[in-house]
């Protein structure tokens, strides 16, 4: 089976493309990445289907199936790919995945002789239009940032803020896949009940609290029987590839229905997908030790790992920012939020699955993990406005006059996440976008 942390030749930084485009500093898709989508030209009735990022294009999978130039598990991958959806192809395993990323690198390297075939098979990122990549049957979403945890916790229980089970067990709580969109989505601001400070009873309306939420979403690839779990030295080869995810979240409705069961409806209107998935392959370079406070107990038996202790982290840059309606009318730039890096959190992607499958849950091929909010130990990481603000009582200020606490109608929230370090190729994911609409009732 292929090993998700082996470097080989498709991570040589030194590697250039015949597509110029790839070979730009600071581009998101050189030809190290390689990331999954599905996609049509924007304004047609096309048949959604599988694409692969280099440079500014896309390759489409079914122009490139129809080519017939690849053979065995190459060719049953972009096969596969071609589909209206993923789960095929994530479901096939890392065997056949690493067939695709190699038959893909090696045409596009300088001197391929594949180069005039897969030209006619290129459609340009800017004409077209994503789809969800999968049909994601469940979506689960984690809580794996003890930063985020902790200034969350305080603000409910400054005494006692990690609930006693925080440090032993990956948190998580079921969401909703039906309302998961991709990069571009627009939602109106949902109502439901909440208990003003001081009130006795609850009233129900537009939420007054909307926020986002800084997070990875997980793709499962190829699952597990019912009743048998994945174990840790197992678990990243059942996982497809990493996304952004945006986890809009109604704080005042959370707040009241939050107990004792969790999020319900402050949560189930909306998540915001980035189109591309990143594959574990092409963030192998960029895999960190998974290091935790000396204070911090050492995870469970069935949590822990040799590898996973060496390498089980990943150092991905995060930030968020915000465009206000009015910023955007001026043309002015998106406001920096925050930034920070994925190697703060508390829990591995690996550890979520294990975790998630230890009581014999079955996974399967498109199912989401989001990450949980990821934040940082100091103020400028934190991933979610309820930390920038303090709770709302510190207003934060964004473009040249305007100041906030929460989202307001209009704002578009913007997620952006990349890998870089000298000696590897910059890695990136492109962005999360979404944007807060009025409310139905006030619209």
């Amino acid at each position: 089976m292929t090993d998700p942390l082996a470097l080989n030749e498709t991570h040589d930084a030194r590697a250039r493309s015949w597509l110029e485009s790839a070979n730009q500093l600071g581009c998101d898709f050189p030809i190290q990445n390689l990331p999954f989508a599905v996609f049509r030209r924007r304004g047609t009735a096309e048949e959604f289907r599988g694409g692969v990022a280099i440079g500014d294009q896309i390759i489409d999978l079914a122009a490139l199936e129809r080519s017939a130039m690849f053979d065995a598990e190459a060719a049953l991958g972009i096969r596969s790919g071609a589909l209206p959806s993923l789960n095929t192809l994530m479901q096939l395993g890392p065997n056949v995945h690493t067939a695709v990323r190699s038959a893909l690198f090696e045409s596009f390297l300088v001197g391929s002789r594949r180069q005039s075939i897969l030209q006619s098979c290129l459609v340009a990122q800017g004409d077209a239009e994503y789809s969800i990549p999968a049909q994601i049957g469940d979506y689960t979403d984690f809580y794996s940032s003890i930063y985020h945890a902790t200034a969350v916790g305080r603000m409910l229980r400054p005494e006692h803020p990690l609930p006693p089970n925080y440090e032993w067990v990956p948190i998580g709580y079921h969401g909703r896949s039906s309302s998961i969109g991709v990069t571009g989505q627009g939602f109106r601001r949902p109502s439901g009940q909440r208990l003003a400070a001081g009130a006795d009873r609850p009233v129900v309306g537009p939420s007054r609290r909307m926020d986002y939420e800084l997070e990875l979403g997980v793709f499962i690839g190829n699952g597990n029987a019912q009743g048998v779990p994945i174990p840790i030295g197992d678990a990243e080869a059942h996982i497809f590839g990493l996304c952004l995810l945006n986890d809009w979240s109604a704080r005042d409705l959370q707040a009241w229905e939050s107990q004792p069961l969790g999020p319900f409806l402050a949560k189930n209107f909306a998540t915001t997908i980035s189109p591309w998935i990143i594959t574990l392959e092409a963030l192998a370079p960029y895999r960190v030790p998974f290091v935790r406070p000396a204070s911090a107990p050492a995870p469970l038996p069935y949590l822990d790992s040799a590898t996973n202790r060496d390498a089980g982290a990943l150092d991905i840059q995060l930030e968020a920012l915000i465009q206000s309606a009015a910023m955007s009318e001026r043309n002015d730039p998106p406001h920096r939020l925050s930034s920070t890096t994925f190697r703060h959190a508390y829990w591995t992607i690996g550890q979520l699955v294990a975790h998630h499958t230890v009581n014999g849950c079955n996974l399967r091929a498109g199912d989401l993990l989001g990450t949980g909010t990821q934040s940082g130990p100091t103020p400028a990481e934190a991933g979610s406005l309820l930390e920038l603000s303090v709770g709302g009582t510190r207003p934060i200020r964004i473009g040249a006059s305007e100041l906030r606490t929460f989202l307001e109608d209009g704002d578009l929230v913007i997620l952006r996440a990349w890998c870089e370090k000298s000696g590897a190729a910059r890695i990136g994911f492109g962005s999360a976008q979404g944007r807060l609409l009025p409310a139905v009732d006030s619209a």
